[in-house]
């Protein structure tokens, strides 16, 4: 029965193990999150509530059908943040780590489901890349917990809740997991803005792709810095990310200043602004009821959480590499040019075509989600909207209908969370199989198009 399943298991490609992998995360997750020592008393817990939470822990989403702090004791919120180191960093960089510890080999096999799981084109240092990925983001951690501890000795009466809430803080920011321990995300700090901005930093840390970082670290600790060379990716995504959260705090700044802005002195809209900015990519902490946002300002929100986080990040949604290479492509095809060319490299074919593939699906499965909602839930489409794009781009912010949805509702949430997760690429390598090499080829035929 052993050599049937395992035989089993080899033939499976990586994407499809590794989404079982998220499956059995999910697994753990939910058990452990259901152990009795984990809530407080009286706490009504059911299976789907605890499937639902499982899934927004381990896609380090932050959507939640139960109040975080008055659901979880200490006991469970330390299992949270074991929880979403899962997510947050992936279920392979943990489970290398495990490996490791034990002495495990790491053969070809994991070597590909770790290239899966991080989006990686190459199976050279994929164990070094990890290495440094699990000390980066631990070291990120226990930075922020210590900082942000330390700072709340002044809000709590013992030192003991204020770096648990320190520590917590600082996981959720880091991995964008967007769960709070205070039952009011960041509302309470809305005017700090000590607090706000090394949490802007910890979100970002977590959402720009861990070979920016790792690639950042080394350009540091580099003597000959001049020398120094940043990959293409590094570079698209750098200026994609602060394209993207410079274009939202200015937008919401335009859109609310006769609205939620209004009498407002200019540090505080622009504060109000530039968290939400940072946060809506995938975080999901913030400084105010989004809710008190105008329409406008609510699909901005939406198309920002769509786009989510970049590759071999903490972040879902299609990823800002996804919409810097669709923007370059309709640029240069309008231009008539055959080839994308940008900082002086020329980008793939292959990565434009999946760029489009990622695109076309994320937009198709948003939209049916949002049918299926609008058919399923009494809520207003902006509401139904804004909870699908934060689902897809696990990044939970919500407009207070999470613990209202039914049943159905649930789960097409949980399905967006986990697929928003995993990515576009996998799920849809995980139902097509094994890539196939065509061994023959029809004549070609140009077919009319726009």
């Amino acid at each position: 029965m052993w050599f049937t399943l395992r035989s089993r298991i080899n033939k499976l490609t990586p994407a499809q193990v590794i989404v079982a992998y998220y499956l059995l995360a999910v697994t753990v997750a939910t058990i452990l999150l259901s152990l009795p020592v984990a809530h407080k008393q009286g706490v009504d817990w059911n299976f789907i509530d605890a499937v639902f939470t499982s899934v927004s822990a381990v896609s380090v989403t932050g959507l939640t059908v139960v109040n975080t702090a008055d659901t979880f004791s200490t006991t469970g919120i330390f299992l949270l943040i074991f929880v979403l180191q899962f997510g947050g960093i992936g279920v392979m960089a943990v489970g290398t780590f495990f490996w490791l510890l034990v002495g495990k080999k790491i053969g070809l096999k994991e070597r590909q489901l770790i290239m899966t799981d991080q989006n990686q084109t190459n199976l050279s240092g994929l164990v070094n890349l990890l290495k440094q990925i699990l000390l980066l983001i631990i070291i990120i951690e226990i930075i922020g917990g210590i900082t942000l501890g330390v700072y709340f000795l002044g809000y709590y009466q013992t030192w003991q809740e204020a770096f648990i809430h320190g520590l917590f803080a600082s996981v959720s920011a880091t991995t964008n997991a967007g769960f709070d321990i205070t039952g009011q995300s960041l509302i309470p700090f809305s005017h700090d803005y000590f607090v706000q901005f090394v949490t802007i930093i910890l979100i970002t840390m977590g959402a720009i792709g861990f070979p920016v970082l790792i690639e950042t670290k080394d350009f540091l600790m580099n003597n000959k810095r001049s020398k120094h060379h940043f990959s293409l990716f590094t570079k698209i995504t750098t200026l994609t990310f602060g394209c993207l959260l410079l274009f939202g705090t200015v937008m919401i700044i335009l859109l609310e200043y006769n609205h939620f802005f209004s009498g407002m002195v200019w540090h505080e809209s622009f504060f109000y602004a530039l968290f939400q900015s940072a946060s809506t990519r995938s975080g999901g902490l913030s400084t105010m009821n989004v809710a008190e946002f105008s329409t406008s300002t609510l699909l901005l929100l939406s198309g920002l959480m769509f786009i989510g986080a970049s590759p071999s990040s903490v972040g879902g949604g299609i990823r800002t590499t996804t919409l810097a290479l669709n923007i370059l492509f309709i640029f240069h095809f309008a231009r008539g040019n055959q080839t994308i060319k940008v900082f002086r490299r020329e980008i793939h074919e292959q990565d434009i075509i999946k760029s489009l593939v990622v695109t076309i699906v994320a937009v198709f499965m948003c939209f049916v989600s949002v049918i299926i909602l609008t058919l399923s839930e009494e809520h207003t489409l902006i509401e139904i909207i804004f909870e699908v794009a934060s689902a897809f781009g696990t990044t939970g912010l919500s407009l207070g209908i999470t613990s209202e949805l039914s049943t159905l509702g649930k789960c097409v949430i949980i399905l967006l969370m986990f697929i928003g997760r995993v990515g576009i690429l996998s799920f849809l390598f995980m139902i097509g199989g094994k890539e196939k090499t065509a061994n023959y080829h029809y004549p070609k035929e140009r077919v009319i198009i726009g």
